[in-house]
């Protein structure tokens, strides 16, 4: 089978498995490696030292996967209508959709895996391939846009005129040399919504995001104390943000997930902050368990529901 050929049905196979989205990009650098490291240097990361490490893995596949000629890119949509608020008194927070189901590590992974087990099983040459999913040191929107899944929005998310921004990236690193799929235009255009949305000013230019003033940092990867002057911006987020996603043009008719994994697990996505505040470790455990929430620990959702407690008492 040649790469013309290869390339269509690996997309096919991806679509059998489950993924909303697949495409093809050669396993070349990343063409925006300076604006990368630029990002890093001027402290835009924030504390997520560990981008900072693997940064030449992270801006070339083949020093992640020696002798790697293709990624394979794939989408999966997360997207859900919005339940209501509980109908009680209670101060509540608020959480981001991609963590209200099942943690999608586990679920992308175990996708992914079946989609390189497909394609051995069907597939007459011997190759390597590494799986990725968001822990590895691969920049996965980058080559989601080299692969034509979408282009890289304002807001800096991957946008896709059908699927909006509400879906999940993962990879396979591999060996097979493939037919790359073209990139996508940009649709972003004029607007700015999303820049306007951002109440703590992260998205201060288009096309890119100081990650050190986003809500999903703030209340999932930073540890220590929030800034003062940043809290009363968080609003009751208490575990990563959809602002800039819920006012895009492309996220207003998108189509519901069909992955059971996602439904709607408690806490989320109002959970009650009094009770966050009196968790004790096996709470935590029992709640979470399985859940991509798990990534902030008992004492950052603690804080961030002190904050969000705040937030409410102030805007009544």
């Amino acid at each position: 089978m040649n790469p013309a050929d290869k390339s269509p049905w690996i997309k096919n196979l991806a679509a059998q498995v489950g993924f909303d989205r697949a495409g093809i990009a050669p396993a070349n650098p990343v063409g925006r490696a300076e604006h990368y490291r630029c990002w890093l240097a001027a402290g835009r990361a924030g504390r997520m030292d560990y981008l900072h490490r693997y940064v030449e893995t992270r801006l070339d596949p083949r020093q992640l996967l020696p002798g790697a000629r293709s990624v394979v890119v794939v989408a999966h949509s997360y997207y859900q209508p919005c339940p209501g608020r509980p109908e009680d008194d209670l101060p509540r927070g608020r959480v981001a959709m991609y963590a209200w189901g099942r943690d999608y590590h586990r679920v992308m992974r175990r996708k992914l895996h079946a989609l390189v087990d497909r394609m051995r099983e069907e597939l007459a040459e011997s190759f390597e391939a590494r799986v990725c999913v968001d822990t590895a040191p691969l920049l996965e929107r980058e080559w989601a846009a080299s692969a034509g899944i979408g282009w890289i929005g304002k807001n800096t998310l991957v946008l896709d005129t059908a699927l909006g921004s509400y879906f999940f990236l993962g990879a396979v690193v591999t060996t097979l040399e493939l037919e790359p799929d073209a990139p996508i235009t940009d649709h972003c255009g004029r607007c700015t919504r999303c820049l306007e949305a951002c109440p703590t000013g992260a998205l201060d230019r288009p096309y890119e995001m100081d990650a050190s003033k986003c809500i999903s940092y703030l209340t999932i990867e930073h540890r220590e104390d929030v800034p003062e002057a940043l809290r009363p911006l968080m609003g009751d987020w208490v575990y990563g943000c959809d602002l800039c996603q819920q006012v895009c043009p492309h996220n207003q008719r998108v189509p519901t997930t069909r992955e059971p994994d996602y439904a709607v697990r408690p806490p989320a996505p109002y959970p009650s902050l009094t009770e966050l505040m009196h968790w004790l470790p096996d709470d935590y455990d029992r709640a979470l368990c399985g859940s991509a929430m798990r990534r902030a620990t008992l004492p950052m959702l603690q804080r961030n529901a002190r904050i969000a407690l705040a937030n409410s008492a102030t805007t009544g």
